[in-house]
């Protein structure tokens, strides 16, 4: 005979269904609201290991952060339904268009350097307006396969390059991701990625694996160390097999060319003359996304 449950009564501990055991954050709270207060249990050792901050900064605990900071982005994006990502990365120092003249003014009393400088980032503004529209045009394209959506913008979460890039994706009416880091330095997201996918690391390592891990495109634009990092960690990443190849952009040929003479590498031997093949010249949006859509055969 069949024994039918009791839909009328919730939670009944008869259920098929049921767990046998409670939450973590049952438990938790179970701890919490604990009546008894002695000695033993206010005394640190007492805690609920996951519960007990001090111990888990440890140094001991360092693979475990690990593991947390390798999950917690990959559940949250997972549930978001971000199927690939187009990522951004570039400097933090160009200004917008309409903030280059002000750091002009800003400079105008400083040194020789200084106002070489500052023109130097104002005449770079060009390429905050061109990550802001290639960002706003990939997220109209909202291509969605499999249920999950394509191409999403992925930046720093800072200002400059990545602000453009969360902005575009913001007033094209699509989410975006901040792969932020905590700095010894004040560091916030800039106000256009989407809050829920506003993500922050301890680990420079875990944040780049997450860069990369759903990348079907990067573009790269005028940068410091951080960019450069980026870049050519990815270079070497494809350049050795261990990542298949994907389009990167290379924004700005008169920048790196100046900062990165790619040419003498491989006339030095120490790359192959087809490993300058691994990346693309681009000045504008439009290019890039040519570039794009070419590689994947989209329409």
């Amino acid at each position: 005979m069949t024994k039918h449950s009791d839909k009328s009564a919730p939670n009944s501990d008869h259920e098929l269904t049921n767990r046998n055991f409670y939450r973590a954050g049952e438990e938790s709270r179970f701890a919490e609201e604990a009546p008894v207060r002695t000695p033993q249990t206010e005394h640190p050792a007492y805690q609920l290991a996951f519960r007990d901050h001090d111990f888990l900064l440890r140094d001991e605990l360092r693979p475990v952060r690990f593991q947390l900071e390798l999950l917690k982005p990959e559940m949250l994006l997972d549930e978001a339904r971000v199927g690939s990502t187009m990522v951004m990365y570039g400097s933090a120092r160009i200004p917008a268009p309409e903030e280059a003249q002000a750091k002009l003014d800003q400079a105008k009393d400083g040194t020789e350097y200084e106002q070489q400088v500052a023109k130097r980032l104002a005449d770079k503004a060009k390429y905050y307006e061109e990550a802001y529209k290639l960002a706003r045009l990939v997220s109209e394209k909202a291509i969605i396969e499999d249920g999950k959506r394509q191409f999403v913008v992925t930046t720093g979460g800072g200002p400059s390059i990545m602000e453009a890039g969360n902005r575009g994706a913001s007033d094209a009416g699509s989410e975006s991701i901040g792969l932020n880091i905590v700095l010894p330095h004040e560091q916030a997201p800039n106000g256009y990625v989407t809050p829920y996918l506003s993500l922050n690391f301890h680990y420079f390592a875990l944040r780049k694996m997450h860069f990369l891990l759903r990348a079907r495109a990067v573009a790269v634009f005028p940068g410091g160390f951080g960019t450069f990092d980026e870049l050519f960690e990815l270079l070497t990443l494809i350049q050795t097999g261990k990542m298949k190849p994907i389009p990167i952009m290379l924004f700005g040929k008169d920048f790196w060319s100046r900062v990165v003479d790619f040419d003498a590498i491989a006339e030095e031997g120490t790359i192959s003359k087809a490993d300058l093949d691994l990346f693309h010249w681009c000045e504008t949006a439009e290019e890039a996304w040519a570039h794009i859509a070419q590689f994947y055969e989209l329409d």
